[in-house]
């Protein structure tokens, strides 16, 4: 019956309306805010990282020539040395969200006797490149990837899709 009011107990069809839009608002906010927290708990991560990898570069580029040796590249010749220079630039990879250190290195190789090498002139050349690191389960690694001929930041232009530059606090 029209104009009655409804009886008692009964929600309107507004109230819950606004019931809903309530909790929806509410967990909206609680999750927003999870996802902050998480977001605030990788940065304090990816700083603790990058103030760690200062102190593990003479490890890292011995580990790094040891996975660049396995690569068998290039043919003929076999990594004899790599030295790493100057301060690592960082940045995220986009498709992972893993922490990447970019670091100037010097590359030299030696001719695989019998790799068909030994009489090139330029296998003694040293070889500008930049060295790649990726911070994977709290701790550093290295897959041995190299960029030659870029410097960090020119490596991080190219691949600026795959990789977002991080600011290194101190």
């Amino acid at each position: 019956m029209a104009g009655l009011p409804a009886r008692r107990g009964e929600l309107g069809g507004m109230t819950l309306f606004f019931i809903f839009l309530g909790a929806v608002i509410a967990s909206a906010a609680v999750l927003y805010a999870v996802w902050k927290f998480i977001q605030r708990g990788r940065a304090v991560e990816r700083m603790a990282a990058m103030q760690e990898f200062s102190g593990q570069q003479a490890e890292l580029a011995h580990r790094f020539l040891e996975a660049a040796a396995l690569s068998g590249k290039p043919r003929g010749l076999r990594w004899a040395g790599c030295e790493l220079q100057g301060a690592p630039l960082f940045a995220v990879d986009e498709a992972t969200g893993e922490l990447v250190a970019l670091v100037a290195a010097t590359v030299s190789f030696a001719a695989i006797e019998g790799g068909g090498m030994e009489d090139v002139e330029a296998v003694g050349n040293l070889r500008s490149a930049t060295a790649t690191f990726v911070y994977r389960r709290h701790a550093w690694g290295t897959d041995g990837r190299v960029i030659f001929n870029l410097e960090p930041a020119e490596a991080l232009a190219k691949f600026a899709g795959a990789l977002r530059a991080v600011e290194a606090r101190t």
